[in-house]
């Protein structure tokens, strides 16, 4: 039975509940039948640590408790990607975007002050655009599939990697209960005091964490 704190591997495709719309999944040969297939996405199983919001809430909650094997699991929205937001909402003369040369259009994605919003109509001289997440107010399906709990040191702490620093291919060693990380580049001081914390916390055979900063 999972518990908080067991570090999983996952396989999963979410859709729209009332549409049947896929929106995230990790097979890439059903990305592919579906039209959906991106290249700067690497598809394959993920490895994820339960209770620290590696994923939605309701997904946390939902597979703790359960064992390895196949689920389908229902999101209302605050469970997921929260509800609409009618002040995340903002509505903007048309003319601003003319005079940026840019046509406004429903469906458009624009970046506005370091946010990404989503124009949703453009009608008598005003563009409404919407800074709340795509899925934000909408029920979510995921059928996921558990296949195991991770039990190795390395293939942990490469998981957390990939999540807290959005690393790709991490280059780590676990030896003797130290663990060991290569980076391009270092860290801000308090960033990498709470990431090595955060990495003994969650990983107790790991005692020691030393960061090493490859040469260019």
């Amino acid at each position: 039975m999972l518990k908080e704190g067991d570090f999983i591997e996952i396989e999963y495709t979410a859709r729209l509940k009332d549409r049947d719309i896929i929106f995230d999944l990790t097979d890439e040969k059903l990305a592919k039948e579906k039209g959906i297939y991106n290249p700067n996405v690497k598809y394959g199983p993920v490895i994820l640590c339960l209770g620290q919001n590696h994923i939605l809430p309701g997904l946390d909650k939902n597979l703790i408790g359960k064992e390895l094997g196949n689920y389908v699991i229902n999101l209302l929205p605050e469970d997921g990607f929260g509800k609409k937001d009618p002040k995340l909402i903002r509505i903007l003369p048309t003319s601003v975007f003319r005079k940026q040369k840019i046509n406004p259009m429903p469906g458009l994605q624009l970046n506005i002050d370091g946010r990404v919003g989503l124009v949703r109509s453009v009608t008598g001289g005003r563009t409404s655009i919407d800074f709340n997440h795509p899925m934000a107010g909408k029920e979510l399906t995921y059928d996921i599939k558990i296949n195991k709990v991770v039990k190795e040191s390395k293939e942990k702490l490469d998981a957390l990697l990939k999540i807290l620093l959005l690393l790709k291919e991490p280059k780590t060693k676990v030896d003797k209960g130290i663990g060991e990380i290569s980076l391009k580049e270092k860290l801000p001081e308090t960033i990498e005091a709470i990431l090595k914390e955060k990495i003994k916390s969650l990983i107790s055979e790991i005692k020691e964490v030393k960061i090493i900063i490859e040469n260019k």
